[in-house]
C-alpha cells in the first residue's frame, strides 16, 4: 500500500532531525580494533572554538576552490528538509541564503549578520530586527521584512527544526516598515537569537519556493548553486555582489566521502581543504596532529534514551532508574569510544558553563540489582528491546549497553534497524523500541532551545513519550530566566528532575572537530557547527 504524500515528507522530516540529534550517535563510535581498554586518557574538552593557533593576519588570496567532506551530504538545500546544523548542510545552506544573526565564539554573544540590529523591549516582549539596506537576493529582488517574515513562515509551516519553539514562543511577527521586523513573545526568551542564527534565520527569496513543485535555492549568501548532484557533489560559486563584498574563494565544494577514517586520510593527503569529524579516535587523532579548525563537545551528546509510554517496561521508574544505575560511562567510554571521549552522568559537563552543583545519577551496580528485582516482584519480566542501527559503529554502542544491562540481571534483545529511514520510523512514528542511544547536542549558548523539544511534554523530539508537568514548568522557567546565576539555578534544578524521573540517562559528551589544511584562513564559526566561509581564503 502506497504511503501519504504527507506521512512521506513528514517522515523525510523525521530523518534529517534525527541524523542530526539522536540517530547521529550511531557513527560515532570509535572503530579501534583496540577500544576495549587500554586507549589512554582523552585529551581535555576545550572550550568550543577556533584551535591551531592559526596566522589569519595575512592579505587575503583570491581565487581558490575548498574541498570540503561534511559529516552528512547534504539531502536538500530547502531548509525545511534539510536539517540546518553543521553536520547536515547548515554550512551549505548558510553559504546560499545567509543568517540574519550569527554566534560570535570570541564575544560569547549572537551578533547581527543580514541584519542590522536585534533589540529587545524593556519589558522583554517585543523583539525589533532591522535590516541592512539595499541587500539583495540573487535573484535581484529585495531581502526586506516582507521577504524575511514570509520566509519565517513558510520554515513554520513546513515543520523546519525547532519550529516548536518558535510557535510556542512568537505571538506576531509584522513589518513596521521595509526594513523592520517587529517580534512580540508572550513571554520573556533571551534565546531567540538563537533562532535567528539557524534556520529561521536562513532567508530565501519568494521565487526559491514559488512553484510548490520545484524548489530553487535563491538566497542572499556568499555563494549559488552551480551544480548538485544527490550523494555526489554540491559546489558553490562565489556571488560578486555579495553585500558585505565579494567572496575571495571562487568556489566552495562539498564531497560525499564515506566513513571518518577516509575524511581523515583526505586531509592527510590534501584531498580535502576540510573535513567534519564526529569519531572520538579520529578527532583526538587529527587535533594532536596539530591540524587548525573548530571543536565543541555539546552538552548531552550521548545518552541512554528510555521510552516511558504506557504498556513499556520504561513506564515504571524503578525499571529506569535500574536502567541509570547499570550503565557505566567509563566502560562505554572504553568501549565504544576508545578511551577519548568525555565520559560523565550530568546533564552539563565540567567543561560547559553551565554545569551545576546537582550531580547526575552514579553507576552503581548494586543498587540497579535491588531495583531490578523490586521491579520483577512488581511483575516485570526483567526484559528489554535495545533499538539501534545495523552498522558497525552502532553495533558497539549497541553491545555495550546491553552488556551493562544484562551485567545486572536484565535480558537484553537488540533488534537492528536495516537502514536510517527505518531506524527512524521505529523512533520517532511507531515508537517501537525500549531503550535506544542518542544525542540533543545542547549548546552552552542556548540550553533551552534545545532542551524544550527534548523533555517537553508531547514534542516532536521527545521520542520516550516523557510527560512531567514538573520538567514543563521547569522548561518554562529557564526560558525566562534573567541572567546567568538564575538560568544556572533552574538547570540546576531541571538536573534534579532528570535524576528523580529519568527519561534519559546522559553518558558523556564527545568532540567534534571541524579540521582544516594549514592553508585555509579566514573561518568564521557560527552556532550549531556552521561554519562561515565569505572571508575565507587559500594561501599557496
Amino acid at each position: 500500500m502506497l504511503r501519504p504524500r504527507k506521512s512521506v515528507a513528514r517522515l523525510g522530516r523525521l530523518v534529517a532531525v534525527a541524523l542530526a540529534g539522536s540517530v547521529l550517535l550511531a557513527s560515532c563510535a570509535s572503530t579501534n580494533d583496540d577500544a576495549d581498554g587500554g586507549a589512554g586518557a582523552p585529551a581535555p574538552a576545550p572550550e568550543a572554538g577556533l584551535v591551531g593557533n592559526q596566522d589569519n593576519s595575512g592579505t587575503p588570496v583570491k581565487g581558490g576552490t575548498m574541498t570540503f567532506a561534511p559529516y552528512g551530504f547534504v539531502a536538500s538545500l530547502d531548509p525545511t528538509k534539510a536539517l540546518p546544523a553543521g553536520a547536515t548542510g547548515g554550512t551549505e545552506e548558510a553559504a546560499v541564503y545567509d543568517l540574519l544573526m550569527r554566534y560570535d565564539h570570541d564575544r560569547k554573544s549572537y551578533v547581527p549578520k543580514l541584519a542590522k540590529s536585534l533589540e529587545v523591549s524593556d519589558d522583554q516582549l517585543t523583539w525589533t530586527l532591522t535590516l541592512r539596506e539595499n541587500i539583495t537576493f540573487s535573484d535581484g529582488t529585495p531581502l526586506d521584512a516582507a521577504a524575511v517574515i514570509a520566509s519565517i513562515n513558510r520554515y513554520n509551516a513546513g515543520r523546519g527544526s525547532l519550529n516548536e519553539v518558535w510557535t510556542s514562543t512568537v505571538t506576531s511577527v509584522t513589518a513596521t516598515d521595509p526594513q523592520t521586523v517587529s517580534i512580540t513573545v508572550n513571554q520573556p526568551y533571551s534565546e531567540l537569537p538563537a533562532l535567528l542564527a539557524t534556520g529561521h534565520g536562513m532567508v530565501l527569496a519568494p521565487a526559491a519556493y514559488r512553484d510548490p513543485a520545484k524548489f530553487n535555492p535563491i538566497g542572499a549568501g556568499p555563494f549559488t548553486v552551480e551544480r548538485f548532484t544527490a550523494n555526489n557533489e554540491l559546489v558553490l560559486k562565489a556571488r560578486p555582489d555579495y553585500w558585505d563584498g565579494a567572496p575571495h574563494l571562487e568556489r566552495l565544494r562539498f564531497v560525499a566521502i564515506n566513513g571518518e577514517q577516509a575524511k581523515a586520510d583526505g586531509l592527510k593527503s590534501g584531498g580535502n581543504t576540510a573535513a567534519y569529524l564526529r569519531s572520538a579516535v579520529t578527532v583526538d587523532e587529527t587535533l594532536n596532529a596539530g591540524y587548525p579548525g573548530f571543536v565543541d563537545a555539546p552538552a548531552l551528546s550521548a545518552t541512554a534514551q528510555i521510552n516511558t509510554r504506557a504498556g513499556k517496561p520504561g513506564a515504571d521508574l524503578t525499571v529506569r532508574q535500574a536502567i541509570a544505575h547499570a550503565v557505566n560511562e567509563n566502560v562505554f567510554n572504553e568501549r565504544v569510544w576508545g578511551g577519548k571521549g568525555l565520559p560523565g552522568r550530568d546533564v552539563f559537563p565540567a567543561h560547559s558553563a553551565w554545569n551545576t552543583d546537582v550531580k547526575g545519577l552514579a553507576h552503581d551496580p548494586a543498587k540497579a540489582k535491588a531495583l531490578l528485582e523490586e521491579a520483577k516482584k512488581k511483575g516485570y519480566d526483567g526484559r528489554l528491546t535495545y533499538l539501534g542501527l545495523n552498522e558497525p559503529a552502532a553495533q558497539q554502542s549497541a553491545l555495550a549497553v546491553q552488556a551493562m544491562l544484562q551485567a545486572v540481571g536484565f535480558t537484553v534483545d537488540i533488534a537492528y534497524a536495516n537502514n536510517l529511514t527505518e531506524l527512524v520510523k521505529k523512533m520517532y512514528v511507531d515508537h517501537d523500541f525500549d531503550i535506544t542511544y542518542g544525542a540533543y547536542n545542547v549548546q552552552d549558548a542556548a540550553p533551552f532551545t534545545r532542551l524544550k523539544p527534548a523533555l517537553t511534554t508531547g514534542a516532536s523530539n521527545n521520542i520516550m513519550g516523557y510527560s512531567d508537568p514538573g520538567m514543563d514548568a521547569l522548561l518554562l522557567k529557564l526560558k525566562s530566566a534573567d541572567g546567568d546565576d538564575a538560568k544556572r539555578t533552574v538547570l540546576g534544578e531541571i538536573q534534579q528532575k532528570i535524576n528523580d524521573t529519568v527519561p534519559v540517562v546522559p553518558i558523556g559528551a564527545f568532540k567534534t572537530f571541524i579540521a582544516w589544511q594549514q592553508n585555509l584562513h579566514g573561518v568564521s564559526p557560527s552556532s550549531d557547527g556552521i561554519m562561515l566561509f565569505e572571508k575565507a581564503w587559500l594561501t599557496p
